[in-house]
C-alpha cells in the first residue's frame, strides 16, 4: 500500500496555526504565570502571521487559485475561495487579538475570568482577581478554533467538514463562559451554546449519513457524481441536504436557527463576541457555499426555494427583532441575524458574482462588527461594560471620536453609501437580481430601511441625547483596543470609497473546484 501524498504547502497555514495551538498548552504549562500572557500573544502572533504569509504566498503563486490543490487524499481543497476566506479570516483574526490582549481598560486586567473553572463569586475566585492573576489558556483555544476555521471552508468531504466543525466549536462554547464580569451570564451563554451546537453538529453528521446512503461517496466530488447516477431514492437525498443544511445555517446564525445569538453575543466576553461574530461567519459561509455549489450543485431547484425561505425570515427576524432591544450587544446580534440574511442572497445566485459578492460581503462586515464591538468594551461603569442602550446618551458629548467611529459602522451596517457596508449589499443584491431572484431584493431593500432605523435610533441617543449625571466612564486608555478601532474605521472608509481592488481579488477567487 503507497503512502499518500500531501502538498504540505497547501496544508501549512492550518498546520501552522494548529501547530502554535498546541504550543500554547505547553506554554501553559512550563512557562512561569507572570511571563504567560505576553508569551501567549506573542505566540499568537506570530502563528497567525507565519499563516497569513503562507496563505498570500500561494495566492501569489496563481495556481491554486485557478486550478486548485486537492490535497490529505482529496479530503482538503485549497482553491480561490479558500484561500480568500483563509486570508480574510487570519486578518480579522489578527485584529480581534488586540482586543484580547488588552490589559489597560479594566483597572489592569483583561476580559476574561481568573480561572474559568472557579465558582462565580467563590472565595477562590476574589482571591485570584486580587492577585491580577490573567487567564492565558483563551490564547490557544482561540488559536485551536482559528485552525478550525481555516479547514471549514477547505473540507472536500464530509467527514473532514464534520471533524472541522467540532474544532471550531468546541473552543468557542468554552470561551465563552470565560467573561471576568457577569460570570453567570457568560456561563449560562455558553451552556446555551454547547447544547444547541451539540444538536447541530449531530443534525449535520445524520444528514451526511443519508448523503452517504444516497449517493455512495462522502467526497463532495463523488456526491455530485452521484446524483446523476441514483435513481428513485429522491427523498433520501433531501432529508440529508436539508438536515445538513439546518446545521450550516445554525452556525451562521440565520432564522430560524438564530435562537441562541443574542444570548451568547450578550453573555460572553465581548473580545470572543466581536471574534466569533466575524471569523465563524466567514467560515461557515465557505462551509456552505462549497457544500451546496460543489456537492449539491446538480440538485439546485430543490434546495433554492429552501435558502430563499430562509433568507427572507433571517433579514426580516433579524431586522424586526433588533427593534425591541435595549441591550447594545443584543442589537448588534440581531443586526448579525439580518446580515446572515444579506450574504444568504448571493449565496441563492449560486453563480461565480454571487460567490464574489458574499466573500465580499463577509469581509467588510467583519472588520466592522469587530471594531463595533471594540468600542462597546470602552465604554463601562463601576460594573463593567455598559451595555444598556440608555447609558449611551449623550455618549458624542463625552468621546466624540469614540461615538463617531461607532456611529461609522452602524452607518455601514446600515449600507449607507461611501462605507464598505454599502458596497458589500449592493455586490450581493446584484449578483441576486442578475440570477432571477428580483423579489429577494425587494424583500433585502425593505429590510435594510427597517435595520437602518435601529441603527439610527442608536446614533440619535449617542450625539441628540443629553448624558446622565451618572453616565459611564468612556476609556480612552485602551491602546490596543483603539488600534482595533482605528483599524477598522480605515478599513470601513477605504472599501467604501475604492473597493475595487478587494472587489477584484473576490473575483478572480470565486470559483469553487470540483
Amino acid at each position: 500500500m503507497n503512502a499518500p501524498e500531501i502538498d504540505y504547502l497547501a496544508l501549512s497555514p492550518m498546520l501552522v496555526v494548529l501547530l502554535a495551538a498546541v504550543v500554547g498548552v505547553l506554554v501553559e504549562t512550563f512557562v512561569p504565570r507572570a511571563a504567560r500572557h505576553v508569551s501567549q500573544v506573542a505566540l499568537s502572533y506570530v502563528a497567525v502571521a507565519g499563516a497569513f504569509a503562507l496563505v498570500v504566498w500561494q495566492m501569489a503563486d496563481g495556481a491554486a487559485m485557478e486550478a486548485g490543490t486537492p490535497t490529505a487524499i482529496g479530503s482538503v481543497m485549497v482553491d480561490g475561495p479558500t484561500l480568500f476566506l483563509q486570508a480574510t479570516i487570519l486578518v480579522l483574526a489578527a485584529v480581534s487579538l488586540l482586543v484580547y490582549a488588552e490589559r489597560r481598560v479594566d483597572v489592569r486586567r483583561d476580559a476574561f475570568a481568573p480561572s474559568a473553572a472557579a465558582l462565580p463569586g467563590s472565595l477562590d475566585e476574589q482571591v485570584l482577581t486580587r492577585r491580577g492573576v490573567l487567564q492565558t489558556e483563551v490564547y490557544p483555544l482561540t488559536l485551536f478554533a482559528i485552525g478550525g476555521m481555516l479547514l471549514f471552508p477547505a473540507s472536500n468531504d464530509l467527514i473532514t467538514m464534520f471533524i472541522a466543525l467540532e474544532v471550531l466549536s468546541l473552543p468557542l462554547y468554552l470561551l465563552s463562559a470565560t467573561a471576568r464580569r457577569r460570570r453567570l451570564l457568560s456561563q449560562e451563554a455558553a451552556l446555551k451554546y454547547f447544547l444547541l451546537g451539540a444538536f447541530s453538529s449531530a443534525i449535520f453528521i445524520f444528514g451526511a449519513a443519508f448523503v452517504y446512503g444516497y449517493s455512495g461517496s462522502l467526497e463532495l466530488s463523488g456526491i455530485d457524481t452521484g446524483l446523476s447516477s441514483t435513481v428513485g431514492q429522491d427523498p433520501l437525498l433531501l432529508t440529508g441536504v436539508g438536515l445538513m443544511a439546518v446545521a450550516l445555517l445554525f452556525k451562521i446564525g440565520a432564522a430560524p436557527f438564530h435562537a441562541w445569538t443574542p444570548d451568547v453575543y450578550q453573555g460572553a466576553p465581548t473580545p470572543v463576541t466581536g471574534f466569533m461574530a466575524a471569523c465563524t461567519k466567514l467560515a461557515a459561509f465557505g462551509a456552505l457555499l462549497r457544500l451546496f455549489y460543489v456537492a449539491f450543485g446538480g440538485v439546485r431547484t430543490d434546495w433554492e426555494p429552501m435558502l430563499w425561505a430562509v433568507a427572507i425570515l433571517t433579514m426580516l427576524v433579524g431586522s424586526l427583532a433588533a427593534l425591541t432591544q435595549t441591550d447594545i450587544k443584543r442589537i448588534l446580534a440581531y443586526s448579525s441575524v439580518a446580515h446572515a440574511g444579506f450574504a444568504l442572497t448571493g449565496v441563492v445566485a449560486a453563480d461565480e458574482a454571487g460567490t464574489a459578492g458574499v466573500l465580499f460581503y463577509l469581509a467588510v462586515y467583519g472588520i466592522a462588527t469587530i471594531g463595533a464591538f471594540a468600542v462597546v468594551t470602552l465604554v463601562r461603569d463601576a460594573g463593567g461594560e455598559a451595555t444598556g442602550l440608555e447609558r449611551w446618551a449623550g455618549l458624542g458629548q463625552r468621546s466624540p471620536l469614540l461615538a463617531g467611529s461607532f456611529a461609522l459602522f452602524l452607518l455601514s451596517f446600515a449600507g449607507i453609501p461611501l462605507t464598505s457596508g454599502f458596497v458589500g449589499k449592493l455586490t450581493v443584491f446584484t449578483a441576486a437580481l442578475g440570477s432571477g431572484a428580483a423579489v429577494l431584493v425587494v424583500i433585502g431593500v425593505l429590510a435594510s430601511a427597517i435595520a437602518a432605523f435601529f441603527y439610527v435610533r442608536i446614533i440619535v441617543v449617542m450625539f441628540f441625547t443629553e448624558p446622565a449625571a451618572d453616565g459611564p466612564e468612556v476609556v480612552t486608555r485602551g491602546v490596543l483596543t483603539n488600534i482595533c478601532i482605528g483599524i477598522a474605521v480605515v478599513a470601513t472608509i477605504v472599501l467604501g470609497v475604492y473597493p475595487a481592488p478587494l472587489l477584484e481579488l473576490a473575483q478572480q477567487a470565486a470559483t469553487f473546484v470540483r
